[in-house]
């Protein structure tokens, strides 16, 4: 939103690469030294035990007991799943949190690549549409509004998606419209309502 907003590019790069080297330092420092971190071992294990989830002190067995089972869940899917509802690590209750967290996994064991890809596939569509809205606002008002919601849906895709696939840490962040939960729900529909009103506004009308 920045960015599109006007900010000098420099200044936003610049203060990006700073904090995400700031913040490389501050976890070697901590692993190396024991430097503070205001976070529990817990979790903190939790953030970093997706690099190697077998090596979480208990042999996959504990915090990298999510990350091995969606692992599992996606890589039993094949190209065409399971079938719905048929999906071994989903209804042996052997993933957790299949239902919100692990949506994408379920998708991935019962549907296979296939269906995987398609769910992709229809993200990307959607916020397609999202950025040609924001093209279209008639207010620099409406064109962040329309960026905003878009780029917080492809925090939580890229987020979600990437911890199923154990490339991202477990955080929690909801598959959006898929995963279970009203709180979730209701946010993605108003910023989908917040769309719709900027497209409308948008438009010349003919009566």
């Amino acid at each position: 939103m920045l960015f599109i907003a006007g900010a000098n590019p420099r200044v936003l790069l610049a203060l990006i690469i700073g904090g995400a080297v700031l913040l490389a330092l501050w976890l070697w420092l901590h692993f190396q030294f024991g430097l503070w971190l205001p976070l529990d071992d817990y979790q903190i294990k939790r953030l970093t035990v997706f690099i190697d989830p077998y090596n979480d002190g208990s042999g996959g067995r504990g915090a990298g007991w999510n990350t091995i089972q969606s692992l599992i869940a996606i890589g039993s899917g094949g190209w065409l799943g399971k079938g719905l509802f048929s999906g071994t690590q989903v209804q042996l209750n052997f993933l957790p949190e299949h239902h919100t967290d692990f949506i994408y996994a379920v998708i991935g064991e019962e549907l296979g690549f296939v269906g995987a890809a398609l769910v992709i596939v229809l993200y990307g569509v959607l916020l397609l549409r999202a950025v040609v809205v924001s093209w279209q606002a008639r207010s620099p008002q409406g064109t962040l509004v329309v960026i905003g919601v878009t780029a917080m849906w492809v925090f939580h895709i890229l987020e979600n998606i990437g911890m199923s696939i154990g490339i991202l840490p477990i955080t929690g962040i909801p598959l959006p419209f898929l995963s279970y939960g009203g709180s979730n729900m209701l946010a993605n529909m108003l910023g989908v309502g917040l769309i719709l009103n900027v497209s409308f506004h948008g438009k010349s009308l003919i009566f």
